[in-house]
């Protein structure tokens, strides 16, 4: 798969292959930190992230083209050069795209829960996806997750039990800047709870 027969919109990112693993320093054309947003959305937390840490580039990846032209508008309004978009499904991006030790933090935030036993086998958190991502991320780095539903979390921490190879850390409230995305904010002014986790790859 080539890259779509569309020209790019400011703060988009199309890869010259689909098929070829990325050499990540040419997102940005430097070699600053690199997180990703997989299912950013309307682009809150993105833009947010990007914002207060300068010194750091951010990738969201998500699949539907109009949020996708909708999050580059806003990172071109603002200046952003080290925000960008990237239109491609999360799982593949983690499993085919990025090389071993090149993801220094990734955010998964309120994804699709997938309520229903027969759609479970749709959800992201898998053992083949946190294998990906464990190669994927620096010695180090650290994966991110929040939901509000209370099963997908459960989900996830017995996941990582399976897995073993991340060490879970303390993610105490407000521990450092990390915006809410606009489904945390919907579920927190509905009486939600929203549960995060904060794992780490050994150095």
């Amino acid at each position: 798969m080539q890259s779509e027969h569309r020209k790019p919109v400011p703060n988009e990112f199309m890869p010259d292959d689909y098929f070829a693993r990325l050499n990540p320093s040419t997102i940005f054309n430097n070699d600053q930190p690199l997180e990703i947003d997989l299912g950013c959305g309307d682009g809150s937390f993105l833009i947010a992230m990007a914002q207060q840490f300068p010194e750091r580039n951010f990738l969201g990846v998500e699949r539907l083209l109009g949020r996708v032209k909708k999050v580059c508008r806003k990172a071109e309004r603002e200046n952003l050069d080290n925000c960008k978009v990237l239109r491609l499904e999360s799982k593949y991006v983690i499993e085919w795209l990025f090389p071993e030790n090149s993801i220094d933090r990734l955010h998964l935030l309120c994804p699709d829960p997938w309520p229903k036993a027969r759609h479970h086998k749709n959800r992201l958190v898998q053992q083949d996806f946190l294998e990906a991502l464990y190669k994927a991320l620096k010695p180090g780095g650290e994966f991110c997750f929040k939901t509000d539903h209370p099963e997908y979390f459960e989900w996830v921490e017995e996941e990582m039990n399976t897995f073993q190879k991340f060490e879970q850390l303390e993610w105490p409230e407000d521990a450092f800047f990390y915006p809410k995305t606009d489904f945390q904010l919907q579920w927190e002014a509905e009486g939600k709870v929203v549960e995060r986790a904060r794992f780490q790859k050994p150095e």
